[in-house]
């Protein structure tokens, strides 16, 4: 090896050969608690919470929201797209104003996840809520 540095040109360069250890502490104490809770148990909770959570968008009986995520629990993950079909931002900016941490997805859908580890039925339950007056608001 040389006594000059001379770095890569590319992205390779960027690279680290041992993680940061502050960095691994963080992730150590993330997979504690998915030792913890169990990953069967996580995806079973996952399964029922997101069947809830379409359970209750269809009692909405909007006509301007769709659920476009597969309805088959093995083709999906915790997360529901929610297609508006006449694309207003205002819906999804009032969801977050009133505490709804979603996803914008240009041009016309919202994305909600009710992931298992921090999210109760309560949680799913509060969403709807704000989502059918949000829908009101945009009527009114």
């Amino acid at each position: 090896m040389g006594d000059e540095f001379q770095p890569i040109q590319t992205a390779e360069g960027w690279q680290l050969s041992n993680p940061p250890v502050l960095s691994m502490a963080a992730i150590r104490a993330s997979l504690d608690l998915f030792a913890e809770a169990g990953i069967d148990r996580l995806r079973s909770k996952s399964v029922k919470l997101t069947a809830y959570l379409a359970d209750l968008l269809a009692e909405i009986h909007d006509e301007n929201i769709k659920i476009i995520t597969p309805s088959d629990p093995s083709s999906r993950g915790c997360q529901l797209s929610i297609q508006m079909i006449k694309p207003d931002k205002k819906l999804f900016n009032y969801l977050t104003e009133n505490g709804v941490i979603a996803d914008w997805r240009e041009p016309d859908v919202i994305r909600v996840a009710p992931v298992p580890m921090y999210n109760s039925f309560e949680d799913v339950w509060q969403f709807c809520r704000i989502l059918k007056d949000g829908l009101s608001h945009l009527k009114a």
